[in-house]
């Protein structure tokens, strides 16, 4: 029993001061216990609040969206620029870049770029709460939970370890998929009078699909190449990205090909 417990603490002492020493001061990074916190509370919520609100009338929340959804808007474009200009700037290899833990100004920029992406993970744990607010609980499918609850551990890992190299392909094309995806959300929000100009929908779930096919792509590549970047990060992505299209394959497929046949 004395040993497990050693092994536990001598992993947890591994795991708090084997990080980026660049951004272990940053807020929420140097432990993973309060980011498992986040997550724990966000489970309570998915499971708690659609029966809080079962009795209860939706909450009118068109103002809060249409700020919110605009906000993330902006904060994607920040993000993608940050993620661009500085890959750029660095000459970041698409193929294979290994992480920079120097404090040069274009380093730095990248981790905190990097930071900001697993932050915006956390705040995006809201689209689950307007959700179950307005009483939308055929959105809290598996796919949404599983996707908004795991990316926040996924990318505290990142900055944790890896804030930079190769990790910013995977930021530099998920900002742009949310700039795209938040500004359909953001129009929505305005009103029903907005419908007929959101005829796009389903090319956002292509586009969507399409992020994580590059992904898959580029991670397995660099997984049997020499890249001095790790392999178990690369095989962590690989299998992520992997279960994210078969599910997004799965929606797709429910949404608009099944749909599509039953009315025909």
């Amino acid at each position: 029993m004395a040993s497990t417990w050693q092994r536990v603490q001598s992993m947890r002492q591994w795991i708090l001061e084997n990080g980026d020493k660049r951004t272990d001061p940053w807020l929420l990074v140097y432990s993973p216990m309060p980011v498992a916190f986040i997550f724990l509370l966000y489970l309570g919520v998915v499971w708690a609040g659609p029966k809080l609100m079962k009795r209860r009338e939706p909450v009118d929340l068109k103002a809060v969206l249409i700020v919110y959804n605009f906000a993330m808007v902006c904060l994607s474009v920040y993000m993608f620029h940050e993620f661009l200009v500085t890959s750029l700037l660095s000459n970041y290899s698409y193929l294979c870049q290994p992480v920079d833990y120097s404090t040069s100004p274009l380093a730095m920029r990248m981790a905190k770029v990097c930071w900001w992406f697993f932050f915006s993970k956390v705040i995006e744990l809201a689209d689950t709460v307007f959700f179950i607010l307005r009483k939308k609980n055929s959105q809290l499918t598996f796919l949404h939970v599983y996707h908004h609850g795991t990316m926040i551990f996924n990318w505290w890992a990142g900055v944790k370890y890896l804030a930079g190299g190769q990790s910013f392909f995977i930021g530099l094309l998920n900002t742009f998929v949310h700039i795209v995806m938040y500004s359909y959300y953001g129009l929505a929000a305005l009103g029903p009078h907005m419908q007929k100009y959101l005829w796009w929908k389903r090319y956002l779930t292509s586009l969507q699909l399409l992020q994580f096919v590059l992904l898959t792509t580029h991670t397995g590549y660099n997984l049997f190449t020499e890249c001095d970047f790790p392999d178990s990060m690369n095989a962590v992505v690989f299998a992520y990205c992997v279960s994210l299209i078969a599910l997004f394959s799965n929606f797709y497929y429910q949404s608009y090909l099944n749909r599509k046949s039953k009315k025909t």
